[in-house]
């Protein structure tokens, strides 16, 4: 099944990570012992390095950062995570034992949500802790909303963008296959010109439908934009991808749509992809799938057109419907 998200929630099925960085063992200790009851997990570093190195890695839903830390202190580390791109939404609650008027400015200033003075009462940051994780997760969902398409359900072009470049930049550094496909919907003006904008709308929900169904869960798809969608196949050489697109090709002639039975909808799908390093760019990639996808146009739509990027030449595999 393709990695399209069917809807959105605040809830995560793991618990949210709390990252405790104090040079102090002890409050570590006291910490998750007296926040044991909350549905919680925890990771701890000792100095303000770590707790940055961490904090990229793990991505935690808060962080719990103690402000007098030898080395790098508690303001240069809210600093550099708030200056990060990984870290930048992370909720980071300071915690300190001097009620510095100063102190507690400079720290809202640098970003942190929060500013915890020492000796804890534990009720109160209960409370905080809460409204961080809230917090959090709320800027999560919205971050996801926001790279949705609302009609379709499927990932957005904004998503689409980011995560093609980690895919060609990863399979290019590993040398790992990566093919991806351009789908469009054959003479899509038409069904919106005979039958109307909201039968144009179930096609295109239509096409997310069937991509769900006839991907595997390593892919994604994508709108592109109008009836353009775009499919990822990470780990994928070009003969691979050519069949599961062969198979989405006769997924959308098989369908039956309530408002046009009679209709036939087709797609055509242009594939560009390499079974290991190819000499191109991200861009490059994308231009050459929409290249062959406009070869299926002129050659009669409602078929697959290939590209493999690792051969000399842009040999072809011709899947007809």
């Amino acid at each position: 099944m393709a990695s399209i998200p069917p809807q959105v929630s605040i809830i995560e099925d793991a618990k949210p990570l709390v990252l405790i960085v104090d040079d102090s063992v002890d409050v570590h200790r006291l910490l998750r012992t007296r926040l044991n009851q909350e549905d919680l997990t925890f990771a701890g570093a000792e100095s303000g390095e770590a707790g940055i190195e961490m904090a990229i890695r793990l991505r935690p839903a808060v962080v719990l950062l103690d402000l007098n830390m030898p080395g790098t202190d508690g303001f240069a580390v809210l600093k550099r995570l708030k200056d990060h791109p990984a870290t930048s939404a992370i909720p980071v609650l300071m915690l300190s034992g001097h009620r510095d008027q100063d102190a507690k400015v400079r720290a809202f200033d640098l970003g942190a949500v929060d500013y915890i003075t020492k000796p804890f009462d534990f009720t109160e940051l209960r409370v905080r802790m809460r409204s961080a994780v809230k917090m959090h997760q709320l800027v999560q969902m919205l971050a996801q909303r926001a790279q949705i398409d609302g009609l379709t359900g499927c990932w957005n072009r904004a998503f689409f963008d980011t995560r093609w470049a980690e895919e060609t930049s990863r399979a290019q550094r590993h040398g790992h296959a990566l093919s991806m496909a351009m789908l469009d919907v054959d003479h899509f003006k038409s069904i919106n010109d005979t039958y109307g904008h909201p039968a144009g709308d179930a096609v295109l929900q239509g096409v997310a439908k069937i991509l769900e169904r006839e991907c595997r869960t390593s892919d994604f798809a994508c709108r592109y934009g109008g009836e353009e969608f775009v499919l990822v196949m990470p780990d994928t050489p070009p003969e691979s991808a050519a069949h599961v697109c062969e198979r989405i090709r006769a997924a959308m002639e098989a369908a039956v749509w309530p408002r046009h039975p009679e209709r036939v909808v087709t797609i055509s799908i242009g594939v560009a992809g390499a079974g290991g390093p190819a000499s191109v760019n991200a861009a490059e990639w994308l231009e050459t799938s929409d290249r062959y996808l406009y070869r299926a146009k002129r050659t009669g739509r409602n078929r697959v057109e290939v590209c493999d990027l690792s051969k000399e030449t842009m040999g072809r595999l011709r899947v007809a419907g």
